[in-house]
């Protein structure tokens, strides 16, 4: 997914589905880091993508704030 297609789909959702997909987001990054410390991962790009859309969420998240 491109990442404008992603931010328009972020844009879309309320608040508390932010929270959710960041809650998410962050239980996968939980298991990438598990999976890279037990030396089980083979796509060591996951862990970054993750990191760069628990980014956007946030900022998202933020950007709804002040509004």
């Amino acid at each position: 997914m491109k990442s404008t297609d992603y931010l328009k789909q972020l844009r879309a959702k309320s608040a508390e589905q932010l929270n959710e997909e960041l809650a998410s987001l962050q239980k996968e990054q939980f298991n990438l880091r598990l999976q890279t410390s037990t030396g089980q991962q083979s796509k060591s790009h996951l862990a970054s993508d993750n990191r760069t859309k628990i980014a956007r969420v946030q900022t998202m998240l933020k950007l709804q704030a002040k509004s």
